[in-house]
């Protein structure tokens, strides 16, 4: 394809483009693996994300999970 062509659509439709690419990704991950695996797949790079975010914002690990699993439910 022409290089101009693929410059002038990311700029003009950057979201569509990824959108595009991010579905036709998940696509064939559901076709290779199946829905569930990819439900499974998707999950965890989801929580890799918020995990990662998280780091990125200098929260520390301790009141992460303090957050998410209270004291008191701790044995």
């Amino acid at each position: 394809m022409n290089l101009k062509l693929l410059e002038n659509l990311w700029q003009d439709h950057n979201g569509k483009t990824v959108g595009a690419i991010i579905g036709m990704f998940v696509g064939i991950l559901i076709i290779v693996f199946g829905l569930f695996n990819t439900l499974f797949i998707v999950a965890c790079g989801v929580f890799g994300y918020v995990i990662g975010k998280r780091v990125d914002e200098e929260e520390s690990i301790v009141e992460m999970i303090d957050r998410f699993w209270p004291f008191h439910y701790r044995r």
